[in-house]
């Protein structure tokens, strides 16, 4: 999942109704010890290559 704190979107949302992350999206490789190249979609208009910071592991909720 991908933090949206720094993404600019093109309409102004609410900032409070944002989602903190998108995703899940593909790792396709480690560049360095500190980032890594995501396999995004073409319509999202990101860099790949970011920080592991930004990068958080997906989870999927448990269903009862």
């Amino acid at each position: 999942m991908l933090s949206t704190k720094d993404l600019v979107f093109r309409k102004k949302p609410v900032k409070k109704l944002i989602e903190r992350y998108i995703g899940p999206y593909v790792v396709k490789e480690m560049v360095s010890k500190n980032t890594v190249k995501l396999k995004l979609l073409t319509s999202i208009r990101v860099y790949p290559v970011v920080n592991v910071s930004r990068v958080v592991r997906y989870r999927e909720l448990m269903k009862r």
